[in-house]
């Protein structure tokens, strides 16, 4: 496979509120280098030098698939027993949203929780792939790594309100934010090795490895694809450590007006949301 013609890619809306996707000049997200074309899969590098308005979603993804009880140690934490096959859920699209955007908690929700999680954008179709050729080459199925915040209304992902299911919960307006930018995947030499911190109003809450996954990147991909096809450019949520707010030691810990959640994934970026 090709190397992509971009390390990193932003998407956002330049002064004239135009969307354009471009490869960030500084850390601040503040300009980019302009890539054009039809869509994140055939772009080229341009002269142009646009400054960054607004931040947007790091992708606009075919579908959102997400992997719940991914992580040994955040399975032990929720004292539920590991899983033998990974669990799916949706989120719908309406729950994207930026990396610093502003996230409402929905009034029919007391119990608003973070989940950290390493993000894939899928390069193609991808069905009945084999674990070998995953393993092998596995860049050439995905085209780069963001992060998500699976936000979760832990109130209508359990007990009878949940009707056996995640994605109710999971899928209010603004419960999915992505970004700050794509990372091409051959930039990520070793996507299971990467650390990942969460803090609250600036204290850690989740510090875990992307090592700690209990159905690696490879194994997700190929249990997915099985008699079906994963479409190009759909989003892959990999799972949470440990940490989160629901299990917290004294008793949960819920998020309320005014907290900022910080998502951080070494070598790929820092969501930061405040909720309101």
């Amino acid at each position: 496979m090709a190397a992509s013609p971009w390390k990193s890619l932003i998407r956002f809306k330049d002064a004239q509120g135009k969307i354009q996707y471009g490869e960030p000049l500084d850390s601040e997200f503040s300009r980019a280098t302009v890539f054009s074309g039809p869509d994140v899969f055939s772009l080229n590098k341009t002269s142009d030098i646009a400054d960054v308005k607004e931040l947007l979603a790091s992708c606009e993804p075919s579908a959102i698939l997400c992997i719940g009880l991914n992580y040994r140690d955040h399975a032990i934490e929720c004292n539920f027993p590991i899983p033998e096959y990974p669990i799916l859920f949706l989120k719908t699209p309406n729950s994207l949203t930026s990396a610093y955007a502003r996230i409402p908690i929905p009034p029919q929700s007391t119990q608003v929780d973070y989940e950290n999680e390493l993000c894939i954008l899928t390069r193609r179709p991808i069905k009945n792939a084999s674990l070998s050729s995953l393993q092998s080459h596995l860049s050439d199925y995905i085209l780069a790594y963001t992060v998500g915040n699976d936000v979760s209304a832990r109130d209508w992902q359990m007990g009878a309100r949940s009707g056996g299911q995640f994605s109710y919960a999971k899928s209010y307006d603004g419960f999915c934010p992505v970004g700050p930018a794509l990372v091409a995947a051959d930039q990520i030499r070793e996507p299971q090795q990467l650390k990942m911190r969460t803090r609250v109003n600036g204290k850690m809450v989740q510090d875990g490895t992307t090592g700690d996954m209990i159905f690696g990147i490879a194994e997700l991909l190929e249990f997915l694809s099985r008699g079906r096809t994963i479409e190009r450019g759909t989003l892959i949520m990999t799972g949470t450590p440990n940490g989160v707010g629901m299990f917290r030691k004294g008793g949960p810990v819920w998020l309320g007006k005014g907290d900022v959640v910080e998502c951080e994934i070494e070598k790929v970026g820092t969501l930061r949301n405040e909720f309101v």
